[in-house]
């Protein structure tokens, strides 16, 4: 108690008064290092020598001090000292020991063995060092909670970032770390500072004695973070991640900010280095064009053309609130040359697009302008084909106006054998980008020439954390305390996430010839329900189900939804091929000739402008046979159920 209690009285000391008690305790220790190395050396407390060179004692303060003084040893903060603390300590007693010697020899004074020196220099480190060290774990001690309210922690990975997050974790004082883990042989049954390294395996037998895994392995891939934290899951261990090495070397976030794991982070397949053959080309330093540039897919292509310093990027947006957003954040992404140039209007007005095709000398355009959230156009048919076939038609048609050198339709795996007014929609969009590359190419075949305009699209299916994705909704589910909505036990989608489609977008788009279907290889199927539940055991709560009634989360299957399917596909009726990227296929789809698409997109222009759903469905019940209309909901009045887009 007492000693707690002197502790507590130095901690509440001011800064000044602190250093005043390190200057008394170095006056203390300088003369004592002087005797001891006498003794050390001499084997006598009091020998000769050391009587005859008394003058080392007052001569050590006088120029011990003041040099500790004028070096900033007293200026450090006592709780942090390290390691760099102690080599000065080392190089500032070896100084003192020098101007000692040298000022023995300038004035003739008796002077101690050579080797006395050496002792007297290891001792003035080691006494001031010591005390240092000493406070500094006081000191840390005093500030930590008890160790039966720490939270006790394994730390899995023993290597740099696992070393930093247990010494900023000691400095915190709120976790008491148990052990590291590692998957490294030969760290095994070594230690880090007291704490031993173990192999994974002994989590099994310690689960009841910890509170939270730490995951300190920022560059781990996806599938083995995946593995990692499924077999954490098994033994009902809370787990928190580092940041990534990115946030931590870029000064974004601290070592010990940590976090639980998000789902994003362990669906997908690891990530595939791009072709650096396939990135740049066409837009380093030409003019280029996003429709939709405030979406989800929008604005990460705008993001990552931006990095390929285009000479213009031109943003096409008809949400001023998404436009503002998206060009606020690019602005500060701007590399030096590049222009920004923001337009708010509707990729569906023709006079406008053309104009800025034109005025603007647009070279690419990556059409993403699009209403995706099927209950949203099952509900709104004729706007979702207004805006997805409509708008279309005019981009095509600006740019063969305009001249411009490609074009690249964004699509979705919904297009294939539709289900809903959404996916027929967006095959309809296909089938314009297909019969305006047709009609290109026959021009250019009478001339003699190539086509000027390439024309491409590019299907892929679920991207995470997209505008209306389940992830988000789950999340939002999950934070209100359930219950999460599924509309079917056994619904897969496939999942990407939107920095790598719109990579692979960007990729797909210099290997256009003309009128290609491209696909994404969206890497293996996820069950929704194992994403609910696997979304709610990472965020520290359990499932509500027959076996466990006392649960925090329950998930409810409402059913699907109209124009939902279980499975989603990327082809229709034509194999694909490989291209350069590994990643990407390139497929023929069939499609309608110029000559009978052309009068029936005029025809679905004029029940749109009449407002006739009737008309227009029937229009694209006709373009798009495989369209399931028996699964649409389309006049049901069927509520808009969340569940899987």
């Amino acid at each position: 108690m007492a000693f707690r209690t002197l502790t507590t009285t130095l901690l509440r000391l001011g800064p000044l008064n602190r250093r005043l008690l390190l200057i008394a305790a170095d006056a203390l220790l300088l003369p004592l290092a002087v005797w001891l190395s006498f003794w050390l050396r001499l084997a006598h407390p009091f020998a000769p020598t050391f009587v005859e060179a008394l003058w080392l004692l007052p001569a050590v303060w006088l120029i011990g001090l003041p040099l500790y003084a004028l070096s900033g040893q007293y200026k450090g903060l006592t709780r942090y000292v390290g390691s760099l603390a102690l080599y000065r300590l080392a190089g500032r007693n070896g100084l003192l020991v020098l101007l000692l010697a040298l000022t023995g020899v300038l004035l003739r004074l008796p002077l101690p063995p050579r080797s006395s020196w050496l002792l007297l220099w290891v001792l003035l480190t080691g006494f001031t060092g010591a005390v240092r060290f000493a406070l500094r774990d006081v000191l840390l001690s005093l500030q930590n909670k008890p160790r039966h309210a720490l939270t006790r922690v394994v730390i899995y990975g023993a290597g740099a970032a696992g070393v930093q997050l247990a010494a900023a974790l000691r400095l915190a004082g709120s976790h008491s770390v148990e052990l590291f883990v590692d998957d490294a042989p030969h760290l095994w049954r070594r230690d880090i500072n007291g704490v031993p390294i173990q192999p994974p395996q002994l989590l099994r037998e310690r689960a009841s004695e910890i509170d939270q895994v730490l995951l300190a392995i920022p560059s781990l891939s996806r599938s083995r973070r995946r593995r990692l934290v499924a077999d954490l899951q098994e033994l009902g261990i809370p787990v928190l991640q580092v940041p990534s090495v990115d946030d931590i070397t870029s000064g974004r976030a601290r070592i010990d900010a940590l976090r639980p794991i998000a789902i994003e982070e362990l669906l997908g397949r690891d990530a595939v280095p791009p072709n650096p053959a396939l990135l740049g080309p066409g837009i380093a330093g030409a003019c280029v064009c996003v429709t939709g540039a405030g979406g989800s897919i929008g604005s990460e292509l705008c993001r990552q053309i931006l990095r390929l310093r285009p000479r213009r990027l031109v943003l096409l947006e008809r949400s001023e609130p998404s436009l503002y957003a998206i060009h606020q954040e690019l602005q500060g992404l701007l590399p030096p040359g590049v222009a920004l140039e923001p337009v708010l209007g509707s990729a569906t007005d023709p006079a406008l697009v053309e104009r800025l095709f034109r005025q603007q000398q647009v070279s690419v355009v990556f059409h993403a302008a699009a209403y995706k959230h099927v209950p949203l156009v099952e509900a709104n048919p004729l706007a979702g084909l207004a805006n997805n076939v409509l708008s279309t038609r005019v981009v095509c048609r600006a740019a063969c106006a305009a001249a411009v050198n490609e074009v690249v339709l964004i699509s979705t795996d919904k297009a294939v054998r539709p289900t809903n007014v959404m996916g027929a929609s967006k095959r309809v969009a296909e089938l314009v980008v297909q019969a305006s590359a047709q009609e290109l190419a026959a021009c250019a075949l009478e001339r003699g020439r190539q086509p000027g305009t390439r024309l491409a699209m590019v299907r892929f299916g679920n991207v995470l954390g997209s505008s209306g994705s389940v992830v988000p909704l789950f999340r939002k589910q999950i934070a209100d305390g359930g219950p999460i909505t599924l509309t079917h036990p056994e619904i897969i989608r496939y999942f990407m996430t939107i920095p790598e489609a719109a990579q692979l977008v960007l990729q797909a788009a210099v290997l256009a010839k003309g009128g290609d279907v491209f696909l994404l290889d969206m890497g293996e199927p996820v069950r929704i329900k194992d994403l609910a539940e696997q979304m709610v055991r990472l965020s520290g709560l359990s499932l509500r189900d027959a076996r466990n009634p006392g649960g925090d989360i329950e998930i409810v299957c409402t059913g699907l939804r109209p124009g939902e399917k279980l499975y989603e596909e990327l082809l229709i009726d034509a194999e694909s091929e490989p291209t350069e990227h590994p990643l990407i296929y390139r497929a023929r789809e069939r499609a309608l000739p110029p000559a009978e698409l052309w009068p029936q997109i005029d025809a679905l222009e004029a029940a749109i402008r009449r407002q006739n759903v009737a008309a227009a469905l029937e229009l694209l019940a006709a373009l798009v046979p495989e369209w399931q209309r028996g699964g649409s909901g389309v006049g049901s009045g069927a509520p808009l159920t969340p569940g899987v887009g």
